[in-house]
């Protein structure tokens, strides 16, 4: 590492393109401005995930905290995916002096091809309660971000409100996702980059898989555990669906009423599928499973 004023840089790994530029200032220190080595061994680790980070950034654009959390999520999903959509969910964000980028990753945070940034001018305000932030956009949409690491969630309720909502606007006026190919803004509901035409995976084709084979919605959307879970239930209910069926065509009580439970919840599970793959086609996931990203000329009037 190498210091310099006004922050730290780091050297990118595989990609290559330019380097991060850490505020070493704020992003090691505590809330009360303290640098603290265990903050700084973890911000460190954070910075190692974002190979391609470099990419995106601006010029002479710096990082000043990186932090985990869970992208926003429904009611609906809460309920319906339990727990486990802590994991499906799990984000970095990573704030920067003009903007924050929303990175979706694994479980072992590993990226998965789809960013999407939040620029502080396209806020209307952002607030840190407890360990969640919430934004208002100037769209008039409001989004909240969940369990937010508690280690850094202090720190940005101080932090959070000496930045001004101010500078370059995007279009869409809040959280857009950005071609993790090209870099270029994508276009809400568009799954095709317009700019570089990397194809994305879309909701047509989620539905038509979460309906015709059992789990195919998570599977296509990169849930495997989901998926195979789903295969289960729907396969069983089908299996005791078939057999009510049976009964009832033989005249056995309760056949009748076996096809009606079984059938309607067959019907659910389905619907469940469906909505949740849905949901997770929104994230912008490319069809191709490496996508390598090549940031476009600086005249190229993208950033």
């Amino acid at each position: 590492m190498e210091e310099e004023p006004g922050g730290l840089k780091l050297k990118s790994a595989p990609y290559g393109y330019g380097d991060l530029s850490l505020n070493a200032e704020i992003m090691f220190s505590n809330h009360k401005g303290v640098h603290k080595k265990g903050i700084e061994k973890r911000q460190t680790k954070f910075t190692e995930k974002l190979d391609a980070l470099p990419h995106f950034l601006e010029e002479g654009e710096q990082i000043l905290l990186i932090t985990t959390a869970c992208s926003p999520t429904s009611f609906w999903e809460q309920l319906t995916i339990g727990w486990i959509f802590l994991y499906l969910k799990r984000s970095l964000l990573v704030f920067t002096d003009r903007r924050i980028f929303h990175i979706p990753t694994t479980m072992e945070f590993g990226w998965r091809y789809t960013i999407a940034e939040i620029r502080y001018a396209d806020c209307e305000s952002i607030k840190v309660k407890g360990r969640k932030i919430i934004f208002r956009y100037k769209n008039g949409k409001k989004e909240g971000f969940y369990y937010v690491a508690k280690k850094e969630a202090r720190k940005l309720k101080s932090f959070m409100p000496t930045i001004p909502l101010t500078g370059e606007q995007s279009a869409a006026q809040g959280r857009v996702h950005l071609c993790p190919r090209c870099t270029a803004p994508l276009e809400s509901d568009v799954y095709t980059c317009g700019n570089c035409s990397l194809e994305f995976k879309n909701k047509k084709e989620a539905m038509r898989l979460s309906v015709r084979y059992p789990g195919g919605g998570y599977f296509y959307t990169g849930h495997p555990v989901l998926g195979v879970s789903d295969a289960i239930a729907e396969i069983w209910l089908l299996v005791l669906l078939v057999l009510s069926a049976i009964e009832a065509a033989n005249g056995l009580r309760g056949g009748v009423l076996g096809v009606c439970i079984f059938g309607v919840a067959l019907v659910i599970e389905k619907l469940m599928t469906i909505s949740h793959s849905l949901n997770f086609v929104t994230e912008y996931l490319p069809v191709d499973k490496v996508v390598d990203p090549q940031r476009q000329p600086a005249d190229s009037g993208l950033q």
